[in-house]
């Protein structure tokens, strides 16, 4: 199964889940209340959500002449890739790691960690770069944002349920199906939502490896990524642990794994995959 396919499928997932609790708490009206709540909450951190984290991070915008080699690159995989050229930021940590954020590729930016551009070599930034161009390009802000709503929303149906209760059919209420909606459920969309952005992360990697036509790059960067990352902890990471998701590895941990709460996916099989890719376009043997 494709990475965008499977996407869809956690999405339906996650929107069949959501119907299904919030018609045995509410029916249509809790459902609909629900996901009204979720989807005010969530408005406006997609709305406002670039401005927002580059500030948490203190970035700094860049441009042709301060940083003329970054910016540049940026320019010439957005013209690759048919797409408007974002804002390029510069985030004064150590940790190399990068992130893309913005609600739609024409208000998107893109940003570096000074860490990160001193330790890889020009073709690594530049998959590095592509990977969060890719992002763009698949409108990632935006699914989280939906996956994060629809979550949102079965979290506060769950929360509904253990306060009020889950009725039978002949109107009594059902306290040990109404406790475990309440903890099940919340489970259940946060493992979909984990399982949505690990399946984003391959995608903006396949997408890095076409734009470039270097999977080995990335692959290099990754490594190196992961490498130094465990040593080297993002201070703003810290302070604003939600920000992880959006990072190329997971600052917390420096490193990316496969299980059912992670956002990213293990970092030697993203490696393992564009070795893959590298294998099938003779670049590798």
């Amino acid at each position: 199964m494709s990475n965008q396919v499977k996407t869809y499928a956690l999405m339906a997932a996650i929107v069949a889940l959501f119907v299904v609790i919030g018609g045995l708490l509410g029916g249509k009206n809790g459902m609909l209340i629900a996901l009204l709540f979720a989807g005010a909450m969530n408005f406006f951190a997609y709305w406002y959500s670039a401005d927002m984290v580059l500030k948490m991070y203190q970035a700094q915008e860049v441009g042709p002449h301060n940083a003329p080699d970054l910016y540049q690159m940026i320019v010439e995989l957005s013209v690759r890739a048919n797409l408007p050229m974002p804002k390029v930021y510069v985030i004064n940590e150590e940790q190399p790691n990068a992130f893309a954020t913005g609600r739609n590729p024409e208000h998107a930016a893109v940003a570096f960690t000074t860490g990160l551009m001193r330790v890889l070599s020009y073709s690594e930034l530049r998959g590095v770069a592509a990977h969060e161009l890719s992002h763009i390009n698949h409108r990632d802000i935006l699914i989280s944002t939906i996956s994060a709503t629809v979550a949102g929303a079965i979290s506060a149906v769950a929360n509904m349920a253990m306060w009020f209760g889950v009725r039978d059919e002949n109107g009594n209420r059902n306290w040990v199906a109404s406790l475990l909606i309440g903890i099940l459920a919340p489970i259940a969309a946060a493992v979909i939502q984990m399982a949505i952005s690990r399946s984003r992360e391959y995608l903006a990697d396949q997408g890095a490896a076409e734009l470039t036509q270097e999977p080995l790059a990335l692959a290099s960067a990754l490594r190196k990524i992961e490498n130094i990352a465990r040593g080297v902890i993002l201070n703003t990471a810290e302070e604003h642990p939600a920000t992880a998701q959006m990072m190329i590895i997971n600052p917390l941990s420096g490193e990316g794994r496969d299980n059912l709460f992670s956002t990213h996916p293990s970092t030697s099989n993203r490696i393992n995959r564009l070795e893959d890719m590298a294998r099938r376009n003779g670049q590798l043997n």
